[in-house]
């Protein structure tokens, strides 16, 4: 059964342990305005720990992913309230987005359509992403006056070579979904038509997986790079460490699957977690 936010700006749906949220401004080519960034706030926090929920699947209804920033509502009108108002809008959107890149569950940003400008806060958020050829990506900042904020500029240069993050920040061209795959910005391209099923089988196998490891690898990604070797390899120990205080057993059956009931290998695919007791 299909869920809606409190205003209509979001709507999801729980299948098989997927949650399939999707922007639900298809007039707007789903815009993020500041109700749809308290809207998906809500979303976020009501789906996270649910126990009918393994994976997290972000998309947009219609013929776009997300274009961005409202420019009436999230600028314009903010702006005309003062400064305040302003600083408000920037928290609740940059807000949703740390609390995705930072989500109990996997993500997968599943472009269906346009993705521009400050849609890129959320496609980074998201741990994997998946695009349609057809989509269109593009940092149009700079061709109405201003530079990718928002976080943008990051994402760009965290994703993408140096070259080509100049190129795509400073030409406002738009690049297509084979392209973004090329470039870094998602991980596979593919036709619209075949978008979802491929989306629902990498959820799938995400779905086998431990979970306290998937956290722990997913945070672990994320903050190893801006640290030394070293620290890297101190903070991996201690991630280890912290990730078997919440889960001591997982890895225990995972060896015992291979070693004494040699029924999987490592290299071959995941452990049975349904025979982990708790």
């Amino acid at each position: 059964m299909t869920e809606t936010s409190n205003t209509g700006t979001v709507t999801y749906d729980v299948v098989d342990r997927i949650a399939w949220v999707r922007f639900n401004r298809p007039d707007k080519r789903n815009c993020m305005s500041p109700t749809l960034n308290r809207d998906m706030m809500a979303v976020l926090a009501e789906v996270e720990f649910r126990d009918d929920v393994g994976v997290l699947v972000l998309s947009g209804e219609g013929t776009a992913w997300s274009a961005g920033m409202d420019l009436k509502e999230y600028f314009r009108e903010t702006e005309a309230k003062g400064l305040g108002a302003t600083r408000d809008a920037q928290r609740e959107a940059y807000g949703w987005w740390r609390r995705l890149r930072w989500y109990q569950k996997p993500t997968i940003a599943m472009v269906n359509g346009w993705c521009f400008g400050g849609g890129y806060g959320p496609l980074f958020a998201c741990d994997l992403a998946f695009a349609a050829e057809e989509a269109q990506f593009g940092l149009s900042e700079i061709n109405w006056g201003i530079l990718p904020g928002g976080g943008a500029t990051k994402v760009a240069t965290e994703l993408m070579p140096f070259r080509k993050a100049m190129y795509h920040a400073m030409m406002g061209e738009n690049v297509d979904g084979k392209t973004a795959a090329e470039w870094g910005l998602v991980n596979e391209a593919l036709p619209l038509a075949a978008l979802k099923d491929r989306v629902a089988e990498v959820a799938g196998v995400l779905l086998k997986k431990n979970p306290v490891a998937l956290k722990a690898t997913k945070d672990a990604v994320r903050r190893i790079g801006v640290l030394s070797y070293d620290d890297a390899e101190d903070y991996l120990i201690r991630a280890q460490e912290a990730a078997n205080s919440y889960d001591n057993h997982g890895r225990k059956e995972g060896i015992k699957q291979f070693i004494d009931d040699k029924t999987f290998k490592p290299g071959l695919g995941a452990y049975d977690t349904s025979k982990q007791r708790a």
